[in-house]
């Protein structure tokens, strides 16, 4: 398994400082499943290539289970030691970990630059076709060369192999071509060689920082890269929605009619409802990211206050709304809290609205007592607005296989119904009126995709 990257950057010899791999030297370090060696075909001031080796263990990989097939020898005679995969990505990470970070002492400017760059793959997956290599390495902005692989060059009559030559080339920073191999060479293989749990979502989102959220394949790239788990690309697709930046476009003469996403249209409802109810001082119980806090420090309110269980939801809210750089006036009007929902908090105490956007369908249904007890009987502000997912709209989504929730972490979602009871059965107990709003598309046979209750006392 072979990769090779090639600069004509001059003095093309500084990809040794980038790789931090001297041109002079061969060096062969040691990975789970075999060895990588490390060596510079070509060394010189006008054009330097760098090459990363694998010498694939086949009985290594049986024994420690990680290899299989459907027929007696499949375990031993395999595609697996030539054809660039996910064996290629942890080889990467291992060999080029420093290159990969962007990390280069004394060359920090050439390491932070785009340069001429080529990388060749003499073998990758392309059973899904050309069309896919081109349609997950072109929006990144390279020059892609597919070249097919006869089944034979005896007999061409057999006609081409499921596996192509592919060489990528483009000015790009050595940092950001080595992370788009890393994630997407697993995607084209579709055959992740081991287990995969939650910490590889973290992975994917790192790595794919800057980027992924808006590649056009980003589906696609997360369902394989993540194997196609549902418990996992669910969530992993809810984050990258969450961290998606606005695209700034020209404007056409005849612009198509803007697409909202059901987020924007649920966070634009519930703002919209907290407005209306003449609130001074909110709080967004639940707050996660920030998504809403966004938008409610950009309206002017005397003070917005973000509760939270999680201090990691809690630190991304404070890099979303920048509270570091905020002058002391609009600092001042915004507060993190880490609190829980089913514990009596008295800071919550006072406060004219409070919003609980998606965020009942991930306690226990026995917790909800607690819960409506903190907000509605302690805390009571003035007017509270829920929002849920309609269960009822859940035959709606293609992606969604029948039968499952929206999310992992969500221990119900309930229908109109059942949203329309519990929501009568807390507005009569704690002494509130109660009006339900549809929030997103809207289906006659089964509702809108969202249903929000505000509650006003």
């Amino acid at each position: 398994m072979l990769l090779t990257i090639s600069t004509t950057h001059r003095p093309a010899t500084d990809l040794g400082f980038l790789l931090h791999k001297h041109p002079d030297r061969v060096q062969t370090f040691s990975v789970p499943f075999g060895n990588a060696h490390v060596f510079y075909p070509e060394a010189g001031e006008d054009r330097c290539t760098v090459a990363l080796l694998l010498d694939i263990d086949p009985i290594g990989l049986v024994r420690r289970g990680r290899a299989g097939g459907n027929f007696a020898l499949a375990e031993y005679v395999n595609d697996r030691p030539y054809v660039a995969s996910s064996f290629m990505s942890v080889a990467m990470v291992t060999v080029f970990k420093s290159a990969m970070a962007g990390t280069c002492k004394g060359h920090e400017e050439l390491a932070g630059s785009a340069i001429a760059l080529e990388a060749l793959l003499p073998v990758v997956q392309a059973q899904d076709g050309e069309a896919l290599v081109r349609r997950l390495f072109e929006p990144l902005g390279y020059l892609v060369d597919v070249a097919p692989i006869g089944l034979d060059a005896e007999f061409p009559q057999w006609g081409d192999s499921r596996y192509v030559s592919l060489r990528l080339s483009g000015e790009v920073r050595l940092a950001d071509l080595l992370t788009h191999l890393y994630v997407l060479l697993p995607v084209l293989d579709d055959d992740k060689h081991y287990w995969v749990d939650d910490a590889e979502i973290e992975k994917l989102l790192r790595r794919g920082e800057g980027w992924l959220a808006a590649h056009p394949e980003r589906d696609v790239i997360v369902r394989r890269y993540l194997k196609r788990q549902a418990r996992l690309f669910f969530p992993a697709l809810a984050q990258l929605d969450e961290s998606a930046p606005p695209v700034d476009e020209p404007e056409p003469e005849n612009p198509p009619a803007e697409r909202v996403t059901l987020r924007e249209q649920r966070l634009a409802a519930v703002a919209s409802a907290i407005r209306e109810s003449g609130a001074r001082r909110v709080l967004d119980l639940g707050c996660g990211s920030g998504a809403l806090l966004q938008r409610l420090l950009s309206e002017d309110y005397e003070l917005v206050v973000g509760v939270d269980v999680s201090v990691r939801a809690l630190e991304q809210a404070t890099r979303r709304l920048k509270l570091d750089d905020l002058h002391d006036a609009q600092r001042n009007r915004i507060t993190l809290l880490q609190s829980p929902l089913t514990y009596r908090d008295k800071r919550l105490a006072g406060f004219d609205a409070a919003a609980l956007v998606e965020v009942i369908e991930h306690l226990d249904p026995p917790r909800l007592d607690t819960l409506e007890q903190n907000v509605f009987g302690s805390a009571r502000p003035g007017t509270v607005v829920v929002t849920t997912p309609n269960a009822e709209y859940n035959v709606r989504w293609e992606s969604l296989p029948s039968g499952e929730l929206r999310h992992l972490d969500h221990r119900f979602e309930w229908t109109r119904a059942e949203f329309a009871a519990w929501g009568q059965k807390v507005a009569d107990g704690y002494g509130y009126s109660i009006r339900f709003e549809p929030v997103g598309p809207e289906d006659a046979a089964v509702g809108p995709a969202t249903q929000m209750a505000v509650f006003t006392r």
